[in-house]
C-alpha cells in the first residue's frame, strides 16, 4: 500500500466519515448514544479477539507477536470507555488511544500487504479504536480538565518504561523504543536512538494540548 495513495487515502475518508455521521446522529438524539457505544465497544472487542486467535493458531506466542504495542492497549482502552463510565478510561482513551491509533492510520506499518486480512484487521482495528472514541467523547459531549492531559502523559510514560525495561531485556522492539520502524514514520524526522524518543514524547504531549481543545471545558459531562 502507497503511503497517502489512493487506497490508503480512501480508508482515512472512510473512517473519518463514519465517525462523523455516528457522531453527529447521536448528538442530534437520532441514535441513542448508550447503545451505539456498546455496539462499537463489542464489534471492537471481537475484532481483536478473533485476530489474536487467527495469528497465534499460526505463529504461536512468542517475544515478538505479544500484545504490547501502544494501539494494542488503545484497542481496550477504546472498549472500555465504550462499555464503562469511568471517568480516567475516558481521559486514557481520548488522549493516548486517540494519538496512538490516528498515528498508526496515517503512517501504517502493515505485518502484510493489503488486501490480506492481517492488513484488512490493521485499519479494523485502528479505524474502530477512532471511531469508538470519537462518538464516545463528542457524541457524549465529554469534556477533560488540563490535568487530565498530564495524566495521560504520564500514563504513556508509565507504560513506555514498563515496555522499554522488557524490550531492552528480551530484544523485542515494542512501541519501536530499540529502533524505528522500517516503514515510513514521523520517527524518521526526530534524529538517532534515543534521541527520537525525547522528541517523540514532546510530539505527544503536543498533540494532547491539541487535543484538548476541543473538549475543554465547554461541554457538559454527559457520557451516557
Amino acid at each position: 500500500m502507497k503511503l497517502l495513495g489512493p487506497l490508503h487515502l480512501s480508508l482515512l475518508a472512510v473512517t473519518g466519515i463514519i465517525a462523523f455521521v455516528l457522531c453527529l446522529l447521536c448528538r442530534s438524539h437520532v441514535f441513542p448514544l448508550r447503545p451505539v457505544r456498546r455496539t462499537l465497544g463489542a464489534l471492537l472487542a471481537s475484532n481483536e479477539i478473533v485476530w489474536w486467535i487467527w495469528r497465534y493458531s499460526r505463529e504461536g506466542i512468542r517475544v515478538g507477536n505479544l500484545p504490547l504495542q501502544l494501539c494494542d492497549i488503545a484497542v481496550w482502552l477504546a472498549v472500555g470507555s465504550a462499555l464503562m463510565d469511568a471517568s480516567l478510561i475516558f481521559e486514557l482513551a481520548y488522549f493516548v488511544g486517540m494519538t496512538g491509533a490516528a498515528m498508526a492510520l496515517l503512517t501504517p506499518d502493515l505485518y502484510s500487504p493489503w488486501p490480506t486480512y492481517p492488513a484488512i484487521y490493521f485499519f479494523l482495528a485502528h479505524g474502530g479504536i477512532v471511531i469508538t472514541i470519537v462518538v464516545t467523547i463528542f457524541g457524549g459531549r465529554i469534556s477533560f480538565p488540563q490535568r487530565a492531559v498530564w495524566r495521560s502523559l504520564g500514563f504513556l510514560l508509565l507504560y513506555a518504561a514498563v515496555v522499554g525495561a522488557f524490550d531492552r531485556i528480551s530484544g523485542a522492539n515494542y512501541m519501536y523504543l530499540m529502533r524505528k520502524p522500517a516503514s515510513a514514520s514521523p520517527l524518521n524526522a526526530m534524529g538517532p536512538w534515543p534521541w527520537y524518543i525525547c522528541s517523540a514524547v514532546g510530539l505527544a504531549l503536543a498533540l494532547f494540548w491539541l487535543l484538548w481543545l476541543p473538549v475543554r471545558r465547554s461541554f457538559s459531562h454527559s457520557p451516557a
